[in-house]
């Protein structure tokens, strides 16, 4: 069981660097040559890098600084820790490492470097990370605010592409919006179609045990449904559980599920609409 832990923690950091990897070609081999941006803090970072003398590895790592506090607030240390690893080593990797030029054609541009970039942070999800902090924003402001977080990140990226428009031109906002939508769309892609939340219907022998952590130790609302065995030879009672968690913390949840009992059925489900209730707020952080 030790080992199992430790080869998914080893896979799950080959992921994280593996996506660290395609952001940077996507950035340093279509985007920045091209002067291109795209979404979120990173498209914040290359515009400013753009317009100052800043580079855009320092600009990078600054700028999603206030996003590992908020991390470890919102979801929890080990993953703010991974988001600040892989943004630290995102940023060396950008400042040491040469990539070459793919291409000056704006379209392949557009295209190719919204793919790299989009399933390299699909990656990073997957590894239970971001490299990205507009995400852990969103989650933070749906809390507070009640907006969905496609309406926050959209929000926020017509401010930034409109701003992008004035500075660097209409043709290269045009084109940078594609190669956001691009990279959206490979994020949901290789990250397997998460979306802003995910259902978590789970049953286990040891349904107590995994109760008790989800709503003490990970501060999880969840719902008991009463059940029983459906197979002749297990014709007896037992307790379904169903969770609702955002899809950052999905890796976490299931690894803590599966260390407790390993035999455990877990069913995933896309959450497209979420209404009353409330996903807990972490009070403690693991």
């Amino acid at each position: 069981m030790e080992l199992k832990k430790k080869y998914n923690y080893l896979k799950e950091y080959i992921t994280l660097f593996a996506g660290i990897i395609f952001v940077a070609f996507g950035l340093k081999s279509f985007l920045i040559p091209n002067g291109f941006i795209d979404g979120g803090v990173t498209g914040i970072s290359l515009l400013i890098s753009f317009l100052t003398p800043i580079t855009l590895d320092v600009l990078i790592f600054i700028l999603n600084v206030p996003f590992f506090f908020l991390a470890k607030q919102q979801i929890g240390k080990q993953f703010a820790v991974k988001t600040a690893s892989g943004i630290f080593i995102l940023a060396i990797i950008l400042r040491l490492v040469e990539f070459p030029l793919i291409t000056q054609d704006k379209l392949l541009v557009a295209i190719f470097g919204g793919f790299f970039i989009g399933a390299g942070i699909g990656l990073s999800v997957r590894g239970g990370s971001v490299l990205d902090g507009t995400e852990i924003l969103s989650i933070y402001l749906n809390k507070k605010i009640g907006l969905s977080m496609g309406e926050i990140i959209f929000g926020l990226n017509i401010v930034i592409f409109s701003v992008a428009a004035f500075f660097l031109g209409i043709e290269v906002a045009l084109y940078s919006i594609l190669t956001y939508i691009i990279a959206s769309k490979t994020v949901d892609f290789v990250s397997q179609g998460l979306e802003e939340y995910r259902g978590l219907t789970i049953i286990s022998d040891k349904s107590s045990e995994i109760r008790r952590i989800l709503i003490q130790d990970l501060n999880k609302g969840v719902t008991v449904y009463l059940g029983e065995k459906g197979h002749l030879s297990e014709n007896r009672k037992i307790e379904i559980l169903f969770t609702v968690i955002t899809r950052l913390e999905i890796v976490k949840i299931k690894d803590t599920i599966l260390s407790v009992d390993p035999s455990a059925l877990i069913i995933e489900q896309n959450i497209s609409e979420f209404h009353g209730g409330f996903i807990k707020k972490r009070k403690k952080h693991i």
